[in-house]
């Protein structure tokens, strides 16, 4: 496979992911509650895992790709190519966000809807810690990552990864929505945030640190986790 298509693939897919969740919950948010953002997250997910799953697999996530980096699924050039497609679409999605938030009058500016941007403290619906939200989002990610290495380890399961993986962001989402905002995905964290500074309003990028490497220590634990489950079980890679 050409590699110019796989990140092509994973900046449209990381585009698609960070424009329709967090901007369902930026402009929607108050209408459609925790379970409906989380439904915008998880569904994006299952769009894409269909669109692009047999071209890049579909990470649309750091985390992810980090993760199947330890398992020894993927070359450290496909995880640097990855991860800066990866950003490159959530950066991209979060300033068209930005522009649409702009053009709606009625939704009080762009600090009044958040841009979808994840937080602690102060930033956080039910004033999460730093520390909190740390291990909130490595267990959050790990729960994540350890389902996608699980359901595309073979071909029984991987027919039906997408919409299990769709199903498996939005019930962490459930959960982190209140504590976070739930990252799990530092460039979905770090695209808002950037677009949010550009208004002057800095928080989210201050605090973006722990949504960028809290998900990467989740995906890391998950690979070993994983790597542990299949020595235990005797099954080869």
């Amino acid at each position: 496979m050409d590699s110019t298509k796989k990140y092509a693939a994973e900046a449209l897919g990381t585009f698609t992911l960070t424009l329709f969740g967090c901007g369902s919950a930026a402009i929607a948010g108050a209408t459609l509650g925790t379970v409906g953002i989380a439904l915008a997250f998880g569904l994006s997910i299952v769009c894409m895992a269909f669109v692009i799953g047999n071209v890049s697999g579909c990470h649309i996530n750091p985390a992810v790709t980090f993760g199947c980096y330890v398992d020894g699924r993927i070359s450290l050039r496909d995880l640097c190519g990855y991860w800066v497609a990866q950003f490159v679409g959530a950066i991209a999605a979060a300033f068209v966000l930005l522009f649409v938030v702009i053009q709606c009058d009625a939704l009080g500016g762009v600090a009044a809807t958040g841009l979808g941007c994840n937080g602690f403290g102060d930033a956080s619906t039910t004033g999460l810690s730093m520390v909190g939200s740390f291990v909130v989002e490595v267990i959050l990610t790990c729960a994540f990552v350890l389902t996608i290495l699980g359901v595309t380890a073979d071909g029984g399961t991987s027919r039906f990864a997408g919409i299990v993986i769709g199903l498996t962001l939005t019930f962490v989402h459930i959960m982190g929505i209140p504590l976070t905002g739930t990252s799990v995905n530092p460039a979905r964290s770090f695209g808002p945030a950037l677009a949010m500074a550009t208004q002057g309003s800095t928080l989210a990028l201050e605090q973006v640190w722990v949504f960028i490497f809290a998900p990467l220590v989740g995906a890391a634990l998950a690979a070993v986790i994983f790597r542990g489950f299949k020595g235990f079980y005797g099954s080869e890679k």
